[in-house]
């Protein structure tokens, strides 16, 4: 920054912002606590520095020039900024409240975030949460939601993303289900098993071969888009699917479907938009969720 080409005072570009918002001399002194003169005097010595006239002085009426009214926005937002420092010397800034949307699974948001925002709400009780349940990805961009909870790296230089961890998934089913078998399942079983899809069945195919399983979509006999009903269905024991070790493990109801398969791991991303660095209420809830998330880790999961 060149500060010599700062060459006025800021009392006299307060005293200017002031009478242009105020819309009179009399008026500005009066917010102010100035006199009159004195308030004058300081608008005619910012104009001296900056060598422009910012008012045009009409009857009884001060009118901003083209310049005062280009002028008025720079030192409305040094007013602005004047008045964090203020807020932050007197503590007021510490103060964290606003909606603050989340983005995340329904089986995320059902199974996961109960725990992380009810410490939440003992942290920063001013703050008020919204949870967009969607499997598909939010455009932070476009403010559908403040932060998002992925399984993918954003790409996007406008967004700011931490990796929490690496989450272990396996194939799990009801407890009902695997007694009706009467035997211990192993991958070989896998293709005359039902599974239940969440939306996309072909896709759900591709993972369940990266565990080795020789199934199609044939194999999928019931399928719901909704996170928490098709689990819901695998609870019930309609059939098997793949879920991430963190969920199941509320699930008392549900195990592990097959003694061979190896979990398969996925990243977990917390992912804002650029107001992380600017606004408290959104550093504070991407700080606490990234704690809570690393918490709610299952024993032995990676980390990285």
């Amino acid at each position: 920054m060149n500060w010599q080409s700062i060459t006025f005072d800021w009392n006299q570009a307060r005293a200017f912002l002031v009478t242009a918002e105020e819309g009179s001399l009399s008026a500005a002194a009066r917010a102010l606590g100035l006199t009159q003169p004195t308030l004058s005097r300081q608008v005619a010595a910012l104009e001296e520095a900056l060598g422009v006239t910012l008012f045009e002085r009409v009857a009884k009426s001060l009118i901003l020039t083209d310049a005062g009214i280009e002028l008025a926005e720079h030192v409305r937002a040094m007013g602005d900024a004047a008045s964090r420092v203020s807020l932050a010397a007197s503590g007021q800034s510490q103060q964290v409240e606003g909606l603050v949307t989340i983005s995340t699974t329904d089986l995320m948001a059902a199974y996961v975030l109960p725990d992380i925002l009810r410490d939440l709400r003992g942290k920063a009780p001013g703050v008020e949460i919204k949870t967009l349940c969607t499997n598909s990805l939010s455009d932070l961009r476009r403010r559908e939601a403040d932060i998002a909870i992925r399984h993918v790296e954003p790409d996007h230089p406008d967004l700011y993303a931490r990796k929490i961890r690496n989450a272990p998934a396996r194939i799990f089913a009801a407890r009902s289900f695997l007694e009706k078998t009467g035997k211990p399942l192993t991958r070989k079983d896998a293709a005359s098993m039902d599974f239940i899809g969440f939306d996309n069945n072909q896709e759900l195919v591709g993972y369940l071969r990266l565990f080795g399983l020789e199934v199609s979509e044939a194999n999928i006999r019931l399928s719901c888009p909704n996170g928490v009903v098709a689990w819901e269905y695998v609870r019930q024991g309609l059939g098997l699917c793949i879920m991430a070790d963190e969920i199941a493990a509320r699930c008392p109801d549900v195990m592990p479907a097959f003694e061979d398969v190896e979990p398969i791991h996925f990243p977990i991303w917390l992912v804002t938009h650029r107001e992380l660095h600017t606004s408290r209420r959104i550093r504070t809830v991407f700080d606490h969720l990234a704690e809570g998330l690393l918490k709610a880790a299952p024993a032995g999961a990676r980390r990285y």
